[in-house]
């Protein structure tokens, strides 16, 4: 699957050779805060649990993955679009609800990058038929990801404790909007 450049920014689907890009985001404790309480990644945690963690679930074919999110005038990779079925590393992966992410630099924060990469990889997405919900999970303090869902037409389904092997146990909400 290709997705074609929105208005300012450009998508390339993340493989090993990002590996400094995924080390490089995660150094910031506020782009963290939200992910694992602000603690760094380290390069060995990209190389050894990261990259591995992301190719049990890419799809080229479908779109799942990361997708790079890149500004086209000045060609800086700024974030990433996570794209994975929901519940993905469960005994019962949901496959026809699409999970949505996303990690940015700080220093794009407030400039709506992660709602126009959000909206244009969800619509690009919406076109496969399969996909029939798109959800996303956040933690629930996390006001700026809530907008991001909001902006894309998501609606607030529910909060709860999500339990994740690599990061524990975190009190998220998830939004959901279907594929009509």
């Amino acid at each position: 699957m290709n997705i074609e450049n929105s208005s300012r920014l450009s998508y390339q689907l993340i493989d090993e050779t990002d590996s400094e890009f995924l080390f490089q985001l995660d150094q910031n404790p506020d782009v963290m805060r939200y992910i694992n309480g602000g603690v760094l990644t380290t390069r060995e945690d990209i190389k050894d649990l990261f990259i591995p963690r992301l190719n049990t679930y890419k799809n080229v074919d479908k779109g799942w993955g990361l997708w790079k999110v890149s500004v086209m005038t000045t060609q800086e990779d700024i974030g990433w679009i996570l794209v994975r079925p929901m519940e993905f590393f469960s005994d019962t992966p949901i496959w026809h609800d699409i999970e949505l992410g996303w990690r940015f630099l700080q220093s794009t924060w407030g400039k709506g990058y992660a709602s126009e990469a959000a909206i244009h990889i969800h619509q690009a997405l919406a076109k496969q038929p399969e996909n029939k919900v798109f959800s996303a999970v956040a933690m629930q303090d996390n006001a700026g990801s809530i907008a991001v869902m909001k902006k894309m037409g998501m609606k607030y389904i529910k909060s709860y404790t999500h339990s994740d092997s690599q990061l524990g146990d975190l009190d998220v909400v998830l939004y959901s909007i279907e594929n009509v």
